[in-house]
């Protein structure tokens, strides 16, 4: 039997209740944040483990409420309730891109939440997404696109938000160029392209697709400020904030291509070396596509066709990392 729903307090004119996944992750956190600023009630999932970090992350008007988010029964019971939400916002995605994860938490996860929110009367969805999936060689990659082919055909309303390159993503070699070793590119550095959106640029357009019709029923991509940016760009403006002497390696793909076969066939006895020869697909994937629109007629990546939003840029990030001698934390943007 469906639960007898109760009215929700009062909220100020125009603002909605909205249920938040993968809150607590950076994008997660900004997220919450923009869409608090703009008068929404927020309402976030948390893993039970992750709550008394969750509450020292958070924006303070934020409301944590534990729950197994990969378990239908919990979110039913323990994250909707009984209440009447208006939206679901999703940041959620797995730590890994492992198949198994990726399958869990990418698709499995996402689909059930979709259907605990409908039953809930949920109306709109907006789920962060990846631009890479537009050419989908990835298990996680296909994951994610299953989920969001299900939840156009869902029949809620929907803004899937797939943005290109985060900042932390493009910082793991600092603390390497601050030892005095050279960063690495592939070929000759200007394989790829981006353009990096900051997690608070991209906070703020997630937020604002509850309130912008033109971004309803809509695939959106989206990238930061600027033109988009080249490894070999990125490794000039390190050095040159640095105040050093550049210092760059080149990496054949080749290479990776060779890391990439080996583990693949000790793969095929190894579950452990399984998931390491997916991370290799990974990087690999990451140093030979560009994270922007791929224009499918004419068989290439088009900056010009990358739409931009906000106002930070990945240069005036890393100025700020480097004048405060600051430690990113990568967490899972280890990865790549």
């Amino acid at each position: 039997m469906k639960p007898t729903t109760t009215k929700s307090p009062e909220a100020p004119r125009g603002s909605k209740r909205v249920v938040v996944l993968g809150g607590t992750g950076t994008i997660g956190r900004a997220t919450v944040a923009a869409l608090i600023e703009r008068g929404h009630r927020v309402v976030c999932l948390v893993r039970p483990e992750r709550c008394d970090k969750g509450r020292m992350q958070l924006h303070p008007d934020a409301e944590i409420r534990p729950c197994e988010i990969t378990k239908p029964d919990a979110l039913a019971h323990d994250g909707f309730g009984v209440e009447t939400f208006d939206a679901l916002v999703s940041c959620l995605a797995s730590r890994t891109g492992a198949p198994r994860d990726a399958w869990a938490i990418d698709y499995a996860a996402h689909s059930q939440a979709l259907a605990v929110a409908r039953d809930a009367g949920i109306s709109h969805m907006v789920l962060l997404s990846a631009i890479c999936v537009q050419r989908p060689r990835l298990e996680f990659q296909k994951a994610k696109l299953a989920f969001e082919q299900e939840l156009i055909r869902s029949g809620l309303t929907f803004s899937i938000v797939r943005p290109t390159a985060y900042f932390k993503s493009l910082s793991g070699q600092i603390d390497r160029v601050r030892r005095g070793k050279p960063y690495l590119v592939f070929g000759t550095g200007r394989l790829t392209a981006c353009k990096p959106i900051s997690d608070r640029d991209l906070g703020v357009y997630l937020a604002e697709c509850l309130d912008e019709a033109c971004r309803w029923n809509r695939v959106l991509p989206i990238g930061g400020p600027g033109p988009a940016i080249t490894p070999l760009a990125q490794a000039k403006r390190l050095f040159e904030l640095l105040d050093e002497t550049p210092r760059v390696r080149r990496v054949p793909v080749a290479l990776l291509d060779a890391i990439t076969m080996v583990l693949s066939v000790l793969g095929t006895v190894s579950p452990r070396l399984r998931d390491k020869a997916e991370l290799a697909r990974i990087g690999r994937y990451y140093a030979t596509e560009s994270m922007l629109v791929f224009d499918e007629a004419r068989g290439h990546y088009d900056a010009d066709a990358t739409p931009s939003t906000g106002a930070d840029t990945l240069f005036d990030f890393y100025a700020k990392v480097v004048a405060e001698d600051a430690k990113i934390d990568l967490g899972d943007h280890a990865v790549f």
